[in-house]
């Protein structure tokens, strides 16, 4: 620390704290929607109170202030993120390690080529500070959150601890409470620290986005092949309504035979009474309308037939209107892989009485969907997610959840596979 005026260490706190929020809210999911206020207010505050502490006690501020500045927005931010708190971890330990990096070639660059000047300092870390930022959110950003489920999902305590350990190494380096006396020595160990701890942080990174990438590539092939399944099913429908087209047919020239022949014999009762029956015939076999929507009636239709055709007993409740904000594709991946999947669940319990219940309704400006159907005692769930091998589409099925900003949950009770989505309308249809 170079020292200065209390307003210089404002300056200093807002660009310390701007840095380590901004950071971290760029690469996050935050849980509220009037995030930016509560993140301007939290560090208005933060930057009040440090200020006040280097007004009061200058020596411990220089000496504690970077070691608290951790937990102090730490807890702040892992508490407005809804994203687990490994992946919280590890965003916000980079958002450290780049303060630290601002920090150390801030006073270092100032001590050597500047004379000390307090102003060099500070604009060096504000050139920094704008640098980093830029690349983070056209250069990072995107990728990072379109990984993000697979950072979610694939980031346990070990590896998260590894990463955070290799940042803190370097990070702490600039931050330890004791005297930084200036020495060619020190900036070459520094230099050396933070070389190597942004080295493992790429690798990490590099190793991340590209098994994410994979992911997605395995996310869209599972999407492909839902809506394949689901046009081979309506094809098989097409075939079977050819065939009963027809057999309607050929009654039909049967029908006007004998019509024909009531006519020419003038009785006209007998007439009245098989043209009332073949009516009757006629609107009894007309399909059910099973809700306003197209596409979920088709979708319900075609997999309904197939458990039937697996001696599955079938409920199922839709009430949603014809013209909802969702996209046909994207409900296609839901409905069909959770029909699917609970077909499957049923085939492979072995039980003699198998069945599905689903429900599909709107809620407000939400969708939800719930299946329940008979299943066996191999079924696993892994963070709340099913990894039976029987199990297809799961993750596009959380993807498309992701994309609405819904929820998924999955779990097994007396016997019974629940699963439960939760989509969330967007505003604008």
């Amino acid at each position: 620390m170079l020292g200065g005026s209390v307003w210089v260490a404002a300056l200093r706190n807002v660009m310390a704290a701007g840095l380590m929020m901004a950071v971290f809210l760029m690469l996050d999911r935050p849980r509220l929607k009037k995030t930016i206020w509560c993140y301007a207010l939290f560090g208005l505050a933060a930057v009040v109170c440090f200020s006040l502490w280097y007004l009061a006690d200058k020596e411990s501020f220089v000496r504690f202030s970077g070691m608290l500045l951790l937990p102090v927005m730490g807890i702040f931010c892992v508490r407005m993120s809804r994203d687990t708190l490994y992946l919280s971890l590890y965003k916000l330990t980079i958002g450290f390690y780049l303060l630290s990096l601002t920090v150390f070639c801030g006073i270092d660059a100032a001590r050597i080529w500047f004379g000390e000047a307090v102003w060099a300092d500070i604009v060096i870390r504000l050139i920094m500070t704008v640098v980093i930022l830029f690349l983070i959110a056209f250069k990072v950003r995107r990728s990072f959150l379109e990984g993000i489920d697979y950072l979610r999902e694939e980031m346990d305590w070990f590896s998260s601890v590894t990463v955070v350990l290799s940042i803190l190494i370097a990070a702490i380096v600039a931050f330890w409470p004791g005297r930084h006396d200036f020495s060619m020595f020190h900036v070459v160990r520094t230099v050396l620290l933070f070389f190597m701890a942004g080295i493992i942080q790429y690798t990490v990174f590099q190793l991340y986005l590209h098994r994410g990438k994979e992911w997605r590539y395995q996310v869209e092939k599972e999407l492909l092949e839902t809506n394949e399944r689901f046009i081979h099913r309506q094809l098989e429908l097409m075939n079977e309504s050819k065939e009963q087209t027809a057999r309607i047919r050929h009654d039909i020239r049967h029908h006007c035979l004998l019509i024909e022949e009531y006519i020419r014999n003038g009785e006209n009762d007998k007439l009245l009474t098989y043209v009332k029956q073949y009516r009757e015939d006629v609107e009894s076999q007309e399909p059910e309308c099973i809700c306003g929507n197209e596409t979920i009636s088709s979708i319900l239709t075609v997999y309904a037939r197939r458990a039937k055709k697996e001696d599955i007993e079938v409920t199922m409740q839709a009430q949603v209107p014809g013209d909802i904000a969702v996209r046909d594709t994207d409900l296609v991946v839901i409905i069909a892989n959770i029909f699917e999947n609970a077909i499957h669940g049923c085939m492979a319990s072995h039980l003699p009485e198998k069945k599905i219940h689903i429900q599909i309704a709107r809620k407000g400006k939400k969708i939800v969907v719930q299946c329940r159907n008979t299943c066996g005692k191999d079924i696993r769930l892994k963070n709340g997610v099913p990894v039976s091998d029987r199990g297809i589409g799961i993750s596009s099925v959380l993807k498309v959840v992701s994309f609405y900003h819904g929820e998924a949950e999955f779990s097994v009770e007396n016997g019974m596979f629940i699963a439960r989505i939760l989509l969330n309308l967007p505003q604008d249809q």
